[in-house]
């Protein structure tokens, strides 16, 4: 039986508290402390965070203390993309309302039916002076929702969704592994210098001998994408890159090769892309001029990340400007060490490829089903 309800109704809602930044004994190691900016709008649950709570912290805001379970949706500042549910009791900042679910509803059938409802919240923005999105925590439990009211039929849709979501939270968990299986050869050979034959190379002034020394804009051109962000179409046939980096599709193509992609603005990232595709103007599209580079080229703006990040500028949203890119260095083996190297990282990449493709098919599957079974159009 489904019902008209309001998130109030599905148990306490759960504003959180960000210490003061004052007072460093308030951060600590003790206990998790999500972010909005800790969230992905990719993973169920937020494992990692930037910041903890410290033992004197956790003491003095026990009350906004949320189980295991809890449904945590970000309501100041961007709002309606993203949410998630906690894998352990912690904390969250005065940005997330935390939902504890009553004896009457499933943990799980509730982050699910938030989850179809998230685009939904942006209706409800009352915003700040400031121009930022925001929906009060009592606005927020007022908020009516169509929810199933039989416990049993929710754990039933709470179980096959969830299948889903464990099946792409395994595909992410091997797609991080090789990840930084790759990486840790890329520190090994070009950071740290321990090539094959470094025994018998002189390094000198930092270059080992053979090798050149050469900036991002060397090996590269460094251009960027259509003005236009809504170029998007539902119906296109060619994926079209954002700085989310999460395509959508595009009517037609501006580039067609193999290349790093680098979000120019927001929450930084880089990926790898081969084909016919279209991008952003604040999406920075990197093809090498030759091929060989281009392993060499993507480990290396990807162990550059967090020193572009911590460089970036802007007050409101940090961006990435062309000579920032331009001003990293990257050693260039000689043919046979990079050959070795593009020999080691290809099947590492590939494998990373074909379970991305794989991921897209779940999410997409769980997104066409995720409505159908909320609204009763898929009885279980």
């Amino acid at each position: 039986m489904r019902k008209i309800i309001t998130i109030g109704d599905l148990g306490e809602v759960i504003t959180g508290k960000t210490p003061p930044k004052s007072n460093k004994n308030f951060y600590g190691d003790y206990a998790v402390f999500i972010k909005p900016t800790d969230i992905s709008e990719d993973h169920k649950y937020t494992y990692e965070t930037e910041e903890m709570y410290s033992q004197l912290a956790a003491e003095q805001y026990k009350s906004s203390l949320i189980p295991k379970g809890a449904i945590c949706v970000p309501c100041i500042g961007t709002i309606g993309t993203k949410m998630t549910m906690t894998h352990c009791a912690c904390y969250t900042n005065q940005s997330i309302n935390s939902i504890v679910c009553n004896e009457n509803y499933d943990n799980e059938y509730v982050y699910y039916l938030i989850k179809n409802f998230l685009p939904g919240l942006k209706a409800y923005n009352l915003g700040t002076a400031s121009g930022r999105e925001y929906v009060s925590k009592s606005n927020f439990e007022l908020i009516e929702i169509e929810a199933e009211q039989d416990k049993n039929t929710q754990h039933r849709i709470a179980t096959i969704l969830s299948r889903y979501d464990s099946l792409i939270e395994n595909y992410q968990k091997q797609i991080k592994l090789l990840e930084e299986a790759a990486q840790r050869l890329y520190k090994e050979w070009f950071i740290d210098l321990h090539f094959p034959g470094h025994e018998n190379t002189n390094i000198i002034d930092g270059v080992p001998d053979g090798w050149e020394k050469k900036k991002v804009g060397d090996i590269t051109p460094i251009i960027t994408g259509k003005k236009d962000a809504n170029f998007g179409t539902p119906d296109g046939e060619y994926p079209f890159f954002t700085c989310s980096q999460e395509p959508i599709k595009a009517p037609s193509f501006s580039f067609d090769c193999a290349a790093v992609l680098l979000s120019g603005n927001g929450d930084f990232n880089v990926k790898l892309y081969r084909g016919r595709f279209e991008a952003y103007q604040r999406t920075y599209v990197l093809s090498p001029y030759i091929d060989s580079h281009l392993y060499l080229l993507f480990y290396t703006i990807s162990a550059n990340m967090t020193k572009l990040a911590a460089g970036s500028s802007g007050s409101t949203i940090k961006f990435l400007t062309k000579g920032m890119i331009d001003g990293i260095n990257l050693n260039i083996p000689n043919d046979e060490i990079l050959r070795s190297f593009n020999k080691k990282v290809e099947p590492i990449q590939s494998s990373r490829e074909s379970l991305q493709s794989q991921l897209r098919l779940l999410t997409e599957a769980r997104d066409r089903l995720l409505p159908k079974l909320m609204s009763g159009q898929i009885e279980v």
